[in-house]
């Protein structure tokens, strides 16, 4: 008997998805088990197993398309069986068409030629010879006061302009128009339209939930990194080939003054408040198709070359759409990081559940002051989004200057782990 297999709900944040690949074709037979499909989520491309046998009688939804989680996917059943009852009785099925009819228009190119009217062009006479048209009379350039104002600013020869008003009077309309020696340009407009993916709609509508009903406020401090970027030196050329980054000393850092101030580490739940004993980090990593944030679990107890490793695996799985659910799940706290990209400060959206973000510029040289001296330095500032409903002011202030200790003195967290 032929059942419908449905568009499966592959991740908590899924509402439909995009079939990527089929791996089987109509009228091939279907074994529990074998790989039938790869369906495109929110966050990744994960490959979906049969989970029946039969002959694969039908299709829901073509390569590239979208449809709603719990729509026809498919339909399984014996060689030969009509399914047409079957497709009549399912209701999703008009949604799963009415989305694959709204996704086929995707990138027309609209163009809207705009033509500018042609100009009056005046070719100036030789010096000394200007013509006499129909807007001198008396030997006076008959013009609007406006018109006389606007070519005087533009230092515009009145004598070179024919009128269009009354009795050939210049009028604003012939200033405007003047071009001179150049000639008219015509150009077009266009654009391209393209459908939202499944990641950025995920990304839209969790920041903006965020952002609207988490009160924000932000503190921001600047870390003398001198002592960090000596440190990172003296690590990696003892432990190579493996190398850490400055992003690994800010994870390992963050998680510990995590353990030291816990109500950062914690999320608002509406009834209450949870206060997270463990320390998961998330580290937003950009992709193709926008912002992924896999977790560092347990990242006070990991070593620096444990994190480094850990974070570069999921970068490359991330570009690859390779990670699970269970990678970018359960973080309590998260980590944007833009200094690689020159940026020096900005501020971060809190990624819920987490009651804070903290964002990281680039590391700057410039001048600083140090002993009453100038001298030459090198500063990183970091801006912290808190959710006021569970962090105030000083208990950030407070996480922020432990956070600024361990950058400025390393040395304090390679005793909490090897490195």
């Amino acid at each position: 008997m032929a059942e419908v297999v449905k568009m499966p709900k592959l991740s908590d944040t899924m509402t439909e998805g995009v079939v990527a690949e089929w791996h089987k074709k109509v009228g091939d037979s279907v074994e529990t088990g074998d790989l039938l499909a790869e369906i495109e989520t929110d966050k990744a491309t994960m490959e979906f197993e049969s989970f029946q046998d039969g002959v694969l009688l039908h299709i829901g939804v073509q390569k590239g398309k979208t449809a709603p989680v719990d729509s026809i996917l498919a339909i399984l059943g014996e060689k030969g069986e009509d399914v047409s009852a079957l497709l009549e009785s399912e209701k999703n099925q008009p949604i799963v068409e009415e989305v694959v009819e709204k996704k086929s228009e995707v990138k027309e190119e609209k163009k809207v030629e705009v033509v500018v009217p042609e100009k009056t062009v005046v070719t100036p006479a030789p010096k000394g010879s200007y013509p006499v048209a129909n807007s001198v009379s008396n030997g006076k350039v008959k013009a609007s006061p406006l018109a006389k104002k606007l070519a005087s600013d533009r230092n515009i020869n009145l004598n070179l302009l024919t009128g269009s008003g009354e009795d050939g009077r210049i009028i604003k309309r012939d200033v405007d128009n003047y071009q001179g020696n150049t000639t008219s340009f015509v150009g077009s407009e266009s654009f391209v339209d393209e459908p939202v993916s499944q990641m950025r709609k995920v990304i839209a509508q969790r920041l903006g939930e965020s952002k609207f009903t988490a009160p924000h406020f932000y503190l921001s401090v600047t870390i003398d990194m001198e002592n960090a970027m000596s440190a990172r030196k003296s690590i990696n050329s003892s432990i190579a080939p493996s190398k850490i980054s400055f992003n690994d000393l800010v994870v390992k850092a963050v998680a510990s003054s995590l353990k030291e101030h816990p109500q950062v580490n914690s999320s608002w739940l509406g009834d209450v408040i949870r206060y997270n004993n463990h320390v998961n980090i998330g580290v937003a990593v950009a992709v193709d198709d926008g912002l992924l944030v896999p977790v560092v679990r347990f990242a006070d107890g990991k070593s620096l070359i444990q994190i480094g490793a850990e974070v570069k695996d999921f970068a490359q799985r991330a570009k690859e759409k390779k990670l699970q659910p269970e990678d970018w799940e359960g973080n309590t706290f998260t980590i944007s990081n833009l200094g690689m990209f020159g940026i020096e400060d900005f501020t971060a959206i809190i990624n819920p559940p987490d009651a804070c973000i903290l964002a990281i510029g680039g590391i700057q040289s410039k001048p600083v002051v140090k002993d009453g001296a100038v001298v030459a330095g090198n500063t990183m500032k970091v801006t912290l989004s808190c959710d006021h409903r569970v962090v105030d002011g000083v208990v950030g202030s407070m996480f922020l200057n432990t956070f600024k200790n361990y950058m400025e003195n390393p040395v304090l967290l390679l005793g909490k782990a090897a490195i």
